[in-house]
């Protein structure tokens, strides 16, 4: 819908132009708010924070009879604001002070390390990239074997080679893809 249809339609009946609007964007509106709110507030306060966008869409949208853009990005972002300003009113009320015994304290104590997490997560897409680069069947053939633990003859199927030509692409890629990792700095 754009502005000037949204005009045309607000000057013949300004009832049937809230309900189009309404018609057209309210599920855009409920989805943007809903994640914002959805860890926070009620169902009634996410009902409500959608009430709202419409309201301050019909109360402060400036009509321009030039303007033929779809609205679409407006609502988004009054919705956004909207949503953002009701979760810090809504978090803002909750008392923050918690008060636990060392012994509750132990069981939220993880071995859960994000500088392991990352560092891992990176390697695994430096690996990828890496085995990419090695082109096709060789990529395809590693993936498959070490991702998929997949065996050589159900390879060689799948890619329309023979068992003994799977294997000897493997250990070639193999060699290839450790060059290159050696080359990016990778010697684990």
């Amino acid at each position: 819908m754009t502005s000037n249809e949204l005009k045309q339609m607000l000057e013949r009946s300004p009832a049937e132009c809230h309900k189009a609007l309404v018609k057209e964007y309210g599920r855009y509106v409920y989805a943007i708010v809903f994640n914002k709110l959805r860890n926070c507030g009620t169902k009634e306060d996410i009902e409500e924070c959608v009430s709202d966008v419409f309201a301050a869409i019909f109360i402060k949208y400036e009509f321009d009879e030039d303007c033929d853009r779809d609205i679409k990005g407006y609502i988004g972002t009054v919705a956004k604001r909207s949503a953002i300003d009701r979760f810090r009113s809504l978090t803002s009320r909750i008392n923050h002070t918690v008060y636990a015994d060392e012994d509750d304290m132990q069981e939220l104590v993880s071995d859960f390390s994000v500088d392991e997490r990352v560092d891992r997560s990176e390697l695994r897409r430096v690996l990828l990239d890496k085995i990419d680069e090695l082109g096709e069947p060789d990529s395809t053939i590693l993936i498959q074997k070490f991702y998929y633990n997949r065996k050589s003859a159900e390879i060689a199927e799948s890619i329309s080679m023979s068992d003994a030509s799977v294997r000897t692409r493997c250990s070639r890629a193999i060699a290839k893809l450790k060059v290159k990792l050696v080359e990016a700095g990778i010697t684990r």
